[in-house]
């Protein structure tokens, strides 16, 4: 007996309002149902000493502590600048917005 039947996905697809033909129903039961017995066959494969993991390789944030640090001072930082106005970089007018 299937795990998932024409009926419950001709359910489904009433509730997400997607018109599937007789055909369609069909095959995507099939497929489902093949997932499904894919997902069983793992699980019993894995048992119960084998923890559930979303990725094969322990994933860790690392960080570093925040410490303050000098930065450029505004005559340094635009020192190179090809144009600046002010105390700010200048930089060429775009998409056809007023200044």
């Amino acid at each position: 007996m299937p795990a998932i039947s024409r009926e419950e996905v001709a359910r489904v697809a009433a509730l997400a309002r997607i018109s599937l033909a007789d055909a369609e129903l069909d095959q995507m039961a099939s497929q489902l149902d093949s997932i499904v017995e894919a997902v069983r066959t793992v699980s019993e494969a894995a048992g119960g000493d084998v923890p559930a993991t979303s990725h094969p390789i322990p994933l860790v944030n690392v960080y570093r502590p925040d410490a303050v640090h000098p930065s450029l001072s505004v005559e340094a930082a635009l020192q190179s600048a090809p144009a600046r106005e002010a105390d700010q970089f200048k930089v060429p007018q775009i998409l056809g917005e007023e200044p």
